[in-house]
């Protein structure tokens, strides 16, 4: 059945499920991708950077294991990040007193401000559109998407990399 584009002339879209399930994940990633644009066009970061900034505010002193953990990414992914922002002279790293090897990580002023230009949320659209779903929703979704992924015979890994980096 032709459909009306906001452009211009009506566009014809299969009825097939699978063409209907393509078409919404093509909105749901165009929603993610606008988000991001949106955010490094408004404070100059990406989306990941500032996604950093948010959880280095809410918990500042935060060593580089519980900031990955905190945007479930691998630890290596939060540690390009941080240097990222450390270069920026968005965040400082001070030694650990009881730990030398470790650090913890502070936003600067510069930073701070920088957090408050951004536009939310934070993390990014999906993770706040994902946790205002029901549990039973979610665990239909998780089976759903884990049957996918396994048809799709993805990396286990990508599933550490945030959004905003792919």
């Amino acid at each position: 059945m032709p459909r009306k584009s906001a452009s211009g002339p009506a566009v014809e879209f299969s009825q097939e499920p699978s063409a209907r399930v393509l078409r919404q994940f093509r909105q749901v990633f165009n929603a993610v991708k606008t988000h991001f644009q949106q955010v490094e066009k408004k404070v100059g970061l990406g989306g990941s950077l500032v996604w950093a900034l948010s959880v280095l505010r809410d918990t500042p002193d935060i060593g580089m294991g519980d900031l990955a953990r905190a945007m479930q990414i691998h630890q290596s992914t939060a540690s390009n990040l941080v240097k990222t922002l450390i270069e920026r002279e968005l965040v400082v790293a001070t030694k650990d007193e009881a730990d030398r090897r470790a650090v913890r990580l502070r936003l600067t002023a510069l930073g701070a401000r920088q957090l408050r230009k951004s536009p939310g949320p934070f993390a990014g659209v999906l993770p706040a559109a994902l946790a205002s779903l029901d549990e039973k929703t979610l665990k239909r979704m998780e089976k759903d998407l884990a049957q996918l992924i396994e048809v799709l015979q993805v990396d286990e890994e990508a599933g550490g990399i945030p959004l905003s980096d792919m």
